[in-house]
């Protein structure tokens, strides 16, 4: 049965994606269940967006009751699961102005946005200029995939935006020397996800902060994948001190609910987009409110971050162990419950041979394991997962 829906799959569906030969029909907990009744621990998390865990009743439950009451108004009008949302958002971040979008990649663009317009309207012109990193993803949209600093997935689809020029990551310098008179923001991830799993060093993300505000530039950092939790701080930058005056969030944001947002400090939402400048059809939907509303009241309820930091030392502990053990790995590194293991060769083989035994992992990159699990795993779970990781290497 499942190598017939993976048939049927691929003779409907646009072969973007070349995926793994599973079929997944359900969840619970940290676990994921194909259409066969097979049990997968599962440490992708629907990269970074399950972080309360499958079959979560309270959340299920909120989302349903939003359901029953309505689902769209579109945003000619106020709903309140949105405006909650937003302080609930707001309270956890320490930002000051909220838009919702449909996506990470949709968050970016508004972000862009954000930025080009304050500037025009200091100075009139439209030929300003924005850094962002090698090695950086921030979506596929062509606004986002032009400060996507990986060439491989722009190439086949320039010109880009253009107006963007690219510094190395974790290199003041390299930053130093791409701003020009015509620089008006900077964009990062706080922690590199699709390049590698890199942290910002807290010397650089600091520098790049204090270079901003040297050169009246805005600093946008993308939390997508590394926000929500993830670090062991709601938000990554919160464990810098460094905060930036516009910012994106998505993923675990809704937990399920395809839903993003951008967020900027009161000094930019007052000097930037104005009503016509930036809409969205579903943006803001009160289905996304409510779903919203409910993980950042499980968030505060479980104490996820403080979790995530417990959690998260073990993991780390746990994976440095195995870097020991195995020659094939070069590096370890990541925050929180965001890890990565890089290793001289690829790594399709120890993923594949994981799934076989019931481990559900991902890549970044053909080089780099990486471990986005549910923020709600334990140790146990982190235990179980380093027996299956240790046969998986096996197939080395």
């Amino acid at each position: 049965m499942m190598q017939q829906i993976i048939n049927e799959a691929e003779e409907v569906l646009l072969h973007t994606y070349n995926r793994y030969q599973v079929v997944f029909d359900h969840g619970d907990g940290v676990h994921l269940y194909d259409i066969e009744g097979k049990e997968y621990l599962d440490f992708v998390s629907g990269i970074g967006v399950f972080a309360l865990g499958y079959g979560n009743k309270a959340y299920n439950d909120a989302v349903k009751s939003q359901v029953d009451k309505i689902l769209h108004t579109s945003n000619y009008y106020y709903n309140v699961p949105a405006i909650e949302a937003a302080k609930a958002i707001k309270k956890a971040s320490g930002m000051d102005r909220v838009f919702f979008t449909n996506s990470g990649a949709e968050a970016v663009e508004g972000a862009i946005k954000t930025a080009r317009k304050y500037a025009y309207l200091k100075d009139g012109s439209t030929d300003h200029e924005i850094i962002a990193m090698n090695h950086s993803f921030h979506g596929r949209t062509f606004g986002a995939l032009s400060v996507t600093g990986t060439p491989k997935y722009r190439e086949a689809f320039e010109p880009m935006i253009g107006n963007i020029r690219f510094a190395d990551y974790n290199d003041l310098d390299s930053v130093k020397n791409q701003i020009t008179g015509k620089t008006i923001a900077i964009i990062m991830e706080t922690i590199q996800g699709e390049g590698g799993i890199h942290p910002a060093d807290k010397d650089f993300l600091k520098g790049v902060r204090d270079l901003c505000d040297e050169h009246d530039l805005l600093l946008i950092l993308d939390e997508i994948q590394c926000g929500m939790g993830r670090s062991g701080y709601m938000y990554a930058w919160q464990g810098y001190g460094v905060k930036p005056d516009i910012m994106t969030t998505a993923k675990a944001l809704g937990c399920g609910v395809p839903v993003g947002a951008f967020l900027m400090t009161e000094e930019v939402g007052a000097n930037s987009l104005k009503a016509g400048d930036h809409g969205t059809t579903y943006g803001g939907n009160p289905l996304a409110g409510a779903a919203i509303c409910e993980v950042f009241r499980q968030y505060e309820e479980q104490n996820i971050t403080e979790h995530v930091q417990q959690v998260g030392a073990y993991l780390f502990e746990k994976l440095e162990e195995i870097k020991q053990e195995n020659g094939h790995i070069i590096d370890h590194r990541g925050m929180g419950l965001m890890q990565g293991l890089e290793f001289d060769t690829e790594v399709a083989p120890v993923i594949n041979a994981a799934l076989d035994k019931g481990l559900v992992l991902i890549n970044a990159g053909t080089k780099i394991i990486r471990f986005l699990p549910p923020l709600v795993i334990t140790q146990n779970d982190v235990d179980f997962m380093i027996e299956i990781l240790k046969e998986a290497l096996k197939s080395l």
